[in-house]
């Protein structure tokens, strides 16, 4: 009976241990097969699949839909282009703006395009960016023919249409100018078209778009921020997947260097905003 029991346990011993490797082998066949392969974008990719690219649909000049109802924008046409350059189809999928990075969390979108930048530690840890398509930071308007403007210290003493709860009303103060509150962008222009303010200060994107519209405004662009206070955006993913990244920053690149982003920019912009000024 003893000796039974000892070879029925043997015999277990070894089925256990051959399962056990066996398990193991699997594991490593799958895992060789994931790394080999690339992750499941990756490969999508790399087959000319499809991606699918959450945006918000209302956000002019970035994203939204035109007369005839189609979805454009900047954002959207560079999205578009970068697809074109992968050889792969885009879906985009449209959602509010605070439910734009849970959709990337849930994996709803493979990635967001809708100038996103990673601006706090938070988001630097959870999500990566491809190469920017767009630069942004603070401009000085003021009057096409008011010639004080030849330096940010300058600013000093001067009137400025800004926000009281806004950044750019930190900068003006910053430069020690006279803050002339406003309730927005709109009022600060008709503040300084009026001239009861010198100028205003907000991001360069909205102001070049104002320009685009009213090119008779007989306002100009004064100051750019130095390049190292400008943010740049990008299409936006989840940590870890490198070598889509890589991917997103060759075709970037290759948009760039064929004049594709500087030629949308025009288009939505009248200038190039793909490079920091």
């Amino acid at each position: 009976m003893k000796r039974r029991a000892l070879l029925t346990l043997a015999a277990s011993t070894l089925l256990l241990a051959a399962c056990s490797q066996s398990a193991t082998e699997d594991t490593a066949t799958n895992a060789n097969s994931t790394t080999e392969g690339g992750s499941e974008m990756l490969q999508r990719i790399n087959s000319g699949g499809v991606i699918n690219v959450g945006t918000e649909g209302t956000y002019p000049p970035f994203t939204y839909h035109d007369v005839s109802g189609k979805l454009t924008g900047y954002d959207v046409e560079v999205t578009r282009a970068v697809a074109d350059k992968l050889g792969v189809t885009v879906e985009f999928k449209e959602t509010q703006w605070d439910a734009m990075l849970a959709g990337l969390d849930s994996k709803r979108f493979d990635m967001v395009a809708n100038q996103v930048s990673l601006t706090t530690p938070e988001r630097l840890a959870k999500y990566d960016k491809a190469l920017p398509y767009s630069w942004s930071g603070a401009v000085v308007l003021a009057p096409t023919d008011d010639n004080r403007y030849g330096s940010w210290e300058g600013l000093k003493g001067l009137r400025t249409a800004q926000s009281l709860s806004s950044n750019y009303g930190e900068l003006a103060e910053r430069y020690q100018a006279e803050i002339v509150p406003v309730d927005g962008m709109a009022q600060a222009v008709q503040l300084v078209k009026q001239d009861r303010a010198d100028f205003t200060m907000n991001d360069n994107l909205a102001v070049l778009d104002y320009l685009k519209k009213f090119p008779d405004s007989a306002l100009e662009i004064k100051l750019v921020a130095p390049k190292s206070e400008q943010t740049g955006s990008g299409l936006v993913l989840l940590k870890g997947d490198k070598e889509v990244v890589a991917k997103l920053d060759e075709a970037m690149t290759a948009l760039q260097a064929d004049g594709t982003l500087a030629k949308l920019s025009q288009e939505f912009f009248g200038a190039d905003i793909s490079k920091q000024n």
